[in-house]
């Protein structure tokens, strides 16, 4: 008797969970279409984020002007709770790039473009001198150019080559790559490949720091570096920690100005060029802010859990970081616009949370998740840990959703295939369950929570992210129309429904008996 009762409980929870998910109404989807794309906003936001906030490099002075802009658009258009949240202490502190000139003098003129490294020094005025190749590919080579450098112009090795490609600048996935997303990849060679990934290499980082120590003790004008193809040159960061001395004036040059640099010097001809880099510090701007509002739930027993849905505001500073991450963060805020305009109430919370500092190394959205989820240190659960119900974050550029990676979560599928039948007219058809990084997503996902990011066409986001071209005209806002409406559509699905993806079991466990890493951030 006893085991026949078990087997009817075991049935019941059973159908319970299966019988969980459920779709909106379909006038509810007609009425998110609706909004999306006959009242769209989308333009009007994408020139704001763009345009108008500009680079939003981390703690830099522009970085901070964005985030009290997002939080007052946010609280005017009647969302609650508008705040700058902490997330997590910053050990760099702001940073600012206020002028660039660069040009080769000899053998002829030409301007160069160039984007300064972030975190890296300025010249004391327009400033003159010899450029000189350095070769370092390991320790050995360092000695050979002690004392040969000061007031000199570094240039770096290549680390990148062209080669012509025939493949089209932007592409959207085919029937045949959304199949292959669609397979389970558990149990084959993509997870030894995944294992094998881990084993990170520090020896390049190590060797990295010896070439700093050396210009720093050298005292060169500047240090060029060759990075970012089609004369256009990539934006990234230094090692620094507030309060250090300010390292030399690094500048990344496109490596056709670069490739140009090194032939001259390897012919033994004389390359004289003339560059005015100013940066500002700013040491007081050490925190890291997570801009968060909510639309609040309606039913008294639920509101206290959290959907939520995100992206990262931080940009690099060359362009005004149009599809990485503007597009995110347009898409989740016209979302949210929507939801308010059909006036249709959430039984839970809806929060949408724009990140701080993710392209350093998940800075924002692992302070919140330290913060309010998990305490890593103490390794226990926090409150907000068992009102966490999903995570939705966008990242890929700005092409049209597809489908969503749901990060090895089998749990999670019955829940998508329920809510996802009214925009596969749209194309999102695809419920892939593999893992894809690394943003935002991550940082929950790590602790088994439910929190996925989207499967996006790439469109030209490699060849464009993390650059000068990084602007406004990479954005297609048809596209995006399309995101926030499914975007809303999910987060209104998972705030209604009576059922809840489960957290991956184990999850918490193996993150306590993992080994601490040590990579350092980006």
């Amino acid at each position: 008797m006893k085991r026949v009762f078990c087997f009817v409980c075991i049935a019941l929870s059973l159908a319970a969970y299966l019988g969980a998910q459920q779709q909106l109404s379909e006038e509810i989807a007609y009425k998110i279409k609706n909004e999306a794309f006959a009242n769209s906003k989308m333009e009007e936001t994408a020139q704001w984020f763009t345009d108008f906030l500009g680079p939003r490099l981390a703690s830099s002075k522009n970085g901070l002007r964005a985030e009290e802009l997002v939080k007052e658009k946010f609280a005017a258009m009647g969302l609650s709770n508008a705040r700058r949240e902490f997330a997590v202490n910053f050990s760099k502190g702001g940073w600012n790039n206020e002028k660039t000139y660069l040009a080769m003098t000899e053998p002829y003129y030409t301007v160069f473009t160039g984007t300064p490294r972030a975190w890296t020094g300025s010249t004391p005025g327009l400033v003159k001198g010899e450029a000189v190749y350095v070769n370092i590919q390991n320790e050995a080579d360092i000695d050979k150019y002690r004392g040969k450098l000061g007031g000199k112009i570094v240039v770096m090795p290549e680390t990148q080559t062209y080669q012509i490609s025939f493949e089209p600048l932007a592409s959207r996935l085919t029937d045949e790559d959304l199949k292959q997303l669609d397979a389970d990849p558990r149990g084959g060679a993509i997870g030894a490949r995944n294992r094998q990934m881990m084993n990170f290499n520090m020896s390049p980082y190590l060797l990295r720091d010896q070439i700093a120590k050396l210009m720093a003790d050298e005292k060169p004008l500047a240090v060029l570096n060759g990075s970012g193809t089609f004369n256009v040159p990539m934006s990234n960061g230094a090692q620094y920690t507030a309060g250090d001395p300010e390292p030399t004036p690094e500048i990344n040059i496109p490596i056709e100005d670069h490739g140009r640099l090194v032939r001259l010097i390897r012919k033994d001809i004389p390359v004289a060029l003339e560059l005015d880099i100013r940066n500002t510090f700013s040491p007081e701007d050490t925190v890291v802010y997570n801009v968060i509002a909510e639309i609040p739930g309606a039913d008294p027993k639920l509101k206290s859990e959290i959907v939520m849905i995100g992206a990262h505001l931080d940009s690099w500073h060359g362009g005004t970081g149009g599809a990485d991450n503007a597009s995110g963060c347009m898409v989740m805020t016209e979302a949210m616009r929507i939801i308010k305009a059909i006036g249709v109430a959430p039984r839970r919370t809806i929060r949408i949370a724009l990140w701080g500092c993710e392209e350093q190394g998940l800075y924002g959205s692992r302070g919140y998740a330290q913060n309010l989820l998990y305490n890593r240190t103490e390794k226990k659960k926090l409150p907000d840990y068992e009102k966490f119900t999903l995570y939705l974050n966008m990242d890929n550029g700005s092409g049209r959703f597809r489908g969503i990676y749901l990060e090895g979560n089998d749990m999670a599928v019955p829940f998508f295939r329920a809510w996802m039948t009214p925009f596969e007219s749209l194309g999102f058809t695809t419920l892939s369950l593999r893992n894809t990084g690394s943003t935002d997503h991550v940082s929950f996902n790590q602790l088994g929570l439910p929190a996925y990011q989207f499967i996006q066409d790439p469109l030209e986001y490699r060849r464009t992210y993390h650059t000068l071209m990084d602007t406004y005209e990479r954005l297609s806002l048809g596209d995006l129309q399309v995101n926030a409406a499914i975007v809303a559509w999910f987060a209104l699905s998972a705030a209604n429904d009576n059922g809840r993806i489960p957290v991956k079991p184990g999850a918490l466990e193996a993150l306590q008996n993992a080994p601490q890493g040590n990579r350092p951030p980006r």
